[in-house]
């Protein structure tokens, strides 16, 4: 080995030594991911509790399900962005009036903005694959509503308005390449695609290579559906781009699928993406042993900034599934056993976060975001979350080189 090339990787060996044996690991900023705050369960800890967990944890983007007041005021002056959702039964009525979506804005949102940094509101969850043509229907006007009525708050500059969906809004998802929507949502996506292009809002889509595994897993590679990077992967025949991940191979089919309809620059996003834990006899592939490689893929992928292989300049915006295990989720096992922790606070499995021992106050990161100040609070408080972890994973690739 030449000396200068030996000097270099023992200088290297010796900052990864310092920056290791230090309260710091190789993940422990996560502000890249963003995650689920779902609240379907008896034994949560309180709002409080959680915000100083996900402080702690340096998560920077947050969803959660409501509009709950106590909730939103705990995230007050943490600068962690903030996606909050409208309910089902609420889309028709603000779809009928602006009226009622400015009243819904104003009682729900308003209030705690902009101590509270509500970046998103999502309206309605994977409307377009359920059964009430009604809400189908109501769904673009209520969002088209909201927009107006943040605009006349002077608020559509900070919050955008987006919905939901399900991955079985395509018809086609392999190849990639080939991703087309059904024909039943093909009608109302043109009219979402259209607002969101308009309104310069991503296209949200919930994903779950595990189901794929779970239905399949003599034909769907393991490897494939953890997002392992080892594993070869899947080559499209068309654009002759190599998927390492099924997650990212799924999102492109969305972005083809939204080309197809002549909006092919709607960023798309992931809202939900996860791994359950643990299941019943029949949910193959819920394991901890799973999860645990899953989410420490996405994990990685997120921190170093990974795009797709159609974007790949284009960091993918993630959202996992779930801060929390929910004990009172309907449905089989792993319902209730997609989260990171416990409702104790005690982790379920170990993706490599660690909470900090001590830090400044995030809230000296969100300081003053008002509609007379544009700075973006987010690039503060990411860039400071991801310096160490980013620092670790370049050296640790040039030590490995």
């Amino acid at each position: 080995m030449a000396p200068a090339l030996l000097r270099s990787r023992l200088v290297i060996g010796a900052l990864l030594c310092i920056l290791l044996s230090s309260d710091v690991g190789v993940l422990r900023r996560a502000a890249a991911l963003g995650i689920n705050y779902g609240q379907v369960a008896n034994n949560l800890p309180s709002p409080p509790q959680v915000v100083s967990l996900l402080s702690s944890l340096c998560i920077g983007k947050v969803r959660i399900y409501d509009v709950n007041p106590q909730v939103l005021s705990s995230f007050a002056g943490t600068g962690i962005e903030l996606i909050v959702t409208v309910p089902d039964d609420l889309v028709p009525p603000m779809a009928a009036s602006q009226a009622q979506a400015l009243q819904w804005i104003t009682a729900s949102v308003r209030p705690y903005f902009p101590a509270t940094r509500v970046t998103g509101i999502a309206v309605g969850n994977e409307v377009f694959t359920g059964d009430d043509e009604q809400l189908k229907a109501s769904l673009v006007p209520a969002m088209r509503n909201l927009h107006a009525a943040l605009a006349q708050l002077g608020m559509d500059g900070y919050v955008h308005v987006s919905t939901a969906n399900s991955l079985a809004v395509l018809a086609t998802s392999y190849p990639p390449s080939q991703g087309t929507f059904t024909q039943e949502a093909a009608s109302y996506m043109a009219q979402l695609l259209r607002f969101l292009a308009e309104t310069n809002a991503p296209f949200w889509i919930n994903a779950y290579p595990y189901f794929a595994y779970k239905d399949d897993p003599t034909r769907v590679s393991l490897d494939y559906a953890l997002s392992n990077k080892s594993h070869v992967g899947a080559v499209d025949p068309n654009t002759r781009l190599q998927y390492t991940s099924m997650l990212y191979a799924q999102v492109d089919a969305v972005t083809f699928a939204a080309a197809r309809l002549g909006y092919g620059n709607v960023p798309v996003h992931v809202s939900e993406t996860g791994w359950p834990s643990k299941g019943d006899a029949n949910e193959v592939g819920a394991t901890v042993e799973n999860a645990r490689a899953y989410n420490r893929n996405l994990l990685v992928r997120q921190v170093s900034g990974e795009g797709t292989p159609l974007r790949p300049k284009l960091r993918l915006e993630v959202y996992l599934f779930a801060l929390f295990n929910e004990n009172m989720k309907p449905g089989p096992s792993s319902e209730r056993n997609y989260g990171l922790y416990q409702p104790d606070g005690t982790m379920v499995y170990n993706v490599g976060l660690v909470q900090q021992r001590s830090t400044t106050s995030a809230a000296s990161l969100s300081l003053a975001i008002s509609p007379a100040n544009k700075r973006d609070v987010r690039k503060d408080f990411a860039g400071i979350c991801l310096f160490t972890s980013s620092a670790i994973l370049l050296i640790t690739q040039a030590f490995l080189l």
